[in-house]
This record gives structure tokens, sequence and C-alpha cells, in this order.
């Protein structure tokens, strides 16, 4: 079906990403952004010769990107200037006296385990064996895939596995770490991942520790310009497949028709204070799906009514800080890691919901390699510390001015980071300071309870048992993003974008759709 109007809602990456594919294929689409700027999450700030990146900072799971890019006709190192980092990441654990790096090397990563625990260099071969295997398996036969038909998932391959896999999903990554690593900062390298899929270690599946595949092998790597270079280059992509971008309109109803089967009509906005209509055939909700889904729809079409809701785990919240540093700051690595020694109490204290009594922080900085992001002498900190996702925790502000319990952890972290760090006077160097606060994300972004990601992934949070990405009583509305199928974070937005065009076209393989788009096919041979 091609040639129709889709409505957008949310200018993230996943509804720019929807767009660019949608328009690709021949439809005329319309994101609408309530925002005076697209990014979602993935947003930029810029103030005084600072530029932060407001939210997602690890550049994961390059094959995705290049081949979303791939999709749409584009090689991605034309578009992208990325830069491998090493060290990947510096860790600074509670009670180690220095820092651990983890290498863009896996050979020196495997001596580095070996050198902490006799025999893990060995061990971490075998997990790191698996963890890629898993890996492939999971881009094959998981992540690309509807679910609308699950025949597809009944291969010898799958079957084979399905032992395997059945122990993945019903152990959990804490256990398999423990399992085969003694030594406590080794278990975090390997367990802190599951962060970034808005979980704990306890929680998290252990097929999850396909994310230390990523990470360990190959390098992390960074685009310079930042995220913010990523998104302008899926918005020019959208637009240059005839895409149309509306910011500052804030959608406040879904529109539908039919008595005995609702289908979508259109979409109810606001924009420049006067209330609008535009009529669509198909609707794609890009922004978070709790507030699509219980605000923009009436209650006997919700599909995730708020009494499905009650039953999930949202995953953790987060306080940020991006602060501006005066002098240099080589003590810390692009990305750098400050884990708190007693695990069990960080994460029982996020699950509560509360701000931790023994919190772990990430500290991203960009200046390390981007010389755009702080003036010249300065340096530019994101900082980041889960917590409970609870919007009560209070909101951020600008220098010092957020709620009392915000400010008053960043201030806690910052003498921490310090300290681990060899920077005593880190905060008397801070000479630009905004917080945020879950409370933020719940008014900025409609995040539901206010979380950092949204719906961790645990077990029945994951895969076929997440939010599907059509509803089940309005036809032509179809979801993407992080709340939705395949899951949280960058790389998994940019699927979920591809698996609304598997779903408008019938499509229900398992695996990446061929490269480029036909109609990019069709245009090349012109």
């Amino acid at each position: 079906m091609t040639g129709s109007v889709v409505a957008v809602i949310g200018g993230g990456i996943s509804g720019l990403a929807t767009a660019a594919l949608l328009a690709a294929e021949g439809h005329e689409v319309h994101v609408l952004e309530r925002h005076g700027e697209v990014g979602g999450r993935a947003g930029s700030w810029e103030v005084e010769g600072f530029r932060f990146d407001t939210g997602p900072s690890w550049y994961l799971m390059p094959e995705v990107f290049a081949h979303f890019f791939s999709l749409l006709g584009r090689d991605m190192n034309d578009v992208l200037d990325l830069r491998t980092l090493d060290p990947a990441y510096r860790i600074f654990a509670e009670g180690e006296a220095e820092p651990i790096e983890i290498a863009a090397d896996v050979e020196q990563n495997v001596a580095l385990f070996e050198a902490r625990e006799p025999g893990a260099g060995v061990r971490l071969r075998s997990y790191l064996d698996s963890a890629s295997e898993t890996e492939v398996l999971a881009r094959d036969r998981f992540l690309y895939t509807t679910f609308a038909d699950l025949r597809g998932f009944l291969t010898p391959e799958v079957l084979r596995r399905l032992p395997r896999l059945a122990t993945l999903l019903l152990r959990s990554l804490e256990s398999k770490v423990k399992g085969q690593f003694a030594n406590v900062p080794l278990q975090q390298i390997l367990g802190y991942p599951a962060v970034f899929l808005g979980t704990s270690p306890r929680r998290a599946p252990s097929m999850y520790h396909l994310m230390s595949s990523l990470d360990l092998t190959g390098g992390v790597q960074y685009p310079m310009g930042g995220f913010t270079r990523l998104i302008q280059a899926i918005a020019d992509l959208a637009t240059e497949n005839g895409a149309q971008l509306h910011t500052g309109a804030e959608v406040t109803a879904i529109a539908t028709t039919g008595t005995r089967r609702a289908r979508v009509s259109g979409v109810d906005y606001v924009r420049r204070g006067l209330r609008r209509h535009l009529e669509a055939d198909v609707v794609v909700g890009a922004a978070d799906l709790h507030h699509l889904e219980t605000q923009l729809l009436p209650e006997h079409l919700q599909t995730y009514p708020e009494a499905w809701w009650r039953r999930r785990d949202p995953g953790p919240g987060a306080i940020l800080a991006y602060l501006g540093i005066r002098g240099e700051l080589p003590q810390l690595s692009h990305h750098s890691l400050f884990f708190a020694k007693d695990w069990a109490s960080t994460f029982a204290d996020i699950d509560a919901g509360r701000i931790p009594g023994t919190p772990s922080a990430y500290v991203c900085r960009p200046s390390a390699t981007d010389d755009d992001v702080a003036p010249a002498g300065h340096e530019n900190l994101f900082l980041l510390v889960p917590v409970g996702a609870d919007p009560a925790l209070g909101h951020g502000g600008l220098d010092g001015k957020g709620s009392p319990a915000v400010e008053e952890l960043v201030d806690r972290m910052l003498d921490q980071i310090g300290e681990r760090a060899g920077v005593a006077d880190l905060r008397e160097r801070v000479v630009l300071r905004r917080t945020v606060g879950p409370a933020d994300f719940a008014a900025d972004l409609h995040a539901w309870r206010g979380t950092m990601l949204g719906p961790a992934h645990t077990l029945r949070q994951s895969a076929m048992f997440r939010a599907r990405n059509a509803s089940r009583h309005v036809d032509g509305l179809l979801y993407a993003g992080s709340g939705t199928i395949p899951g949280v974070g960058l790389p998994m937005c940019l699927i979920s974008a591809e698996l609304v065009l598997k779903r408008l076209r019938g499509d229900v393989s398992t695996g990446p759709l061929p490269e480029p788009l036909p109609a990019l096919r069709t245009r090349a041979r012109r």
C-alpha cells in the first residue's frame, strides 16, 4: 500500500526514521513534533560556547545504523564521521586504587581479565563467543520481526537452539556473570549493559549478555558533531524523500471513524495556538507509548490501557547534569563509569523508586574527542545517575536551582567523581550547570513515570512479550519507538521504524529488509 497519507506523532529518532522510510516508499508523510526542534530524547543544548547532547551518547550496534542508511541509498561513512574511542571507556570502581580501562582491542581486554583473575581471560573468550553468536541470532530472528506470524521462528536453526535459548531467557544476566567471574569489577563490566536496557543485571535475561559483544570486541564509536549530527542526518533523509516536518505541533487526539471496527482518520493537534486537524490514512505513534494510548485514544480503543501499564516495569529514571568545566580533565576518558561496590543496594533502591543510597554514575566527556563541544580551555561533561522512575523525585534547573533532592545528588556525585578520579576541586571548576530530573522527563517527553528510557527489558517485556507495534482496536494505527518492539536505545528505535514499514507491507520476515528500498532501486535505474 503506497500513496497513503501518514501522520507520524513525535520527531525523535524513531519518528524521523519512520518518516524517511515511508516517504521513500512513496507515502505522503507528515511528522508532528510538539517541541520547536526535532530529536526527542536525542536532543541538543547550546549555550556560552558549549554544546551538549541531552540524551544518548553511546554509539553501539553500528551495523544497524549502516543498514538503515543503506536502505535509503546512503553509505553511513559518507554521512557520519565516526571515530573509534580507545580506550572505549574507563571504569572507576569503588575500592579500587586505579581505574580500569576497556580497550578497543579484544586481546587487550582478554589480558585485562586474566590479570585480574586467573583463568578469566579464557572464560571471557568463551563468554564473548556466546555473546556474538546470540547477537547474530537476535538480529536475524528476533529484532527485525513484527511477531505478526510466529511461524517464522519454526526454523531448524531456532528449533535446534531452543534449549540454549530457554536457558538464556530464564537465567538472569547477573547469575550468568557471577557463575563465570568472581572479581567484582569484572562482574560489573559485564553486568552494566543491563542499564542500557532499562533494567538491572538481576532482572535482565542472560540473553542480553549479547551486549558485551558490542563494546568489548570492536570498541565504541563517536559521531563527530555529536548525536545531534546523527539526528540531523536522519531528518535530512526524511525531508529529501518528501516528508514534511511540523515542529511546535502538539497532537491532542488520534481521530477515528467506524462503529463496529474503528479506523484512523487523522490526528487533532494544536500549533501556534490554533486547533487543527490532519486527515491521514495511517497514524504512527512515535512518542511515549503510554501517553499515546492513555491520553490520545478513548478507553474503549486502547490496546494498552492504564490497567496494563500498572503491571509493567518502567525501568530506571535518571538525574542528569550538563556541566561546563574550567580547565582540562585528562583523568576522565570520553566515557567513564563510576561503580558503587554494593550494587545490590543500588538496584534495590532504583527498583523501589528511590534515589540510591550508594549510587553509580556515568560521565561522558565528549570534549576528549570533539573540540567543537566546549570553548578553548574548558571541558564538556554529561553526568547520568540512574535513580527510581518517579517524577516526585523532582525537576532539574539552571545553576543549582532544581529540586533539592536532584541538586544534592549531583553535588554528591561530583564530589565522589572528583575523589576517585583525582580531581579534588572538580565542583569548584564548574562554570555552567544544568540539571534534569525524572519530573522533567515526564513533562518534556511525556515519559511514563518519568522513566529515562522506556519499559525495562525484563523477560516479560522483551521480544514477543513486549508491546506490539500495531493497535488491536484501531486499523491503521501503528507504533514506533522505545515503548514497542524491539525495545530501547537508538539502534532499536531505527529497527522499530523498519518494523512499521514491514507492517504496512504485510511483511512477516524475521530479518532486515533488502538494501536499498525498491523505490530507490527504481529511481537509480532511471
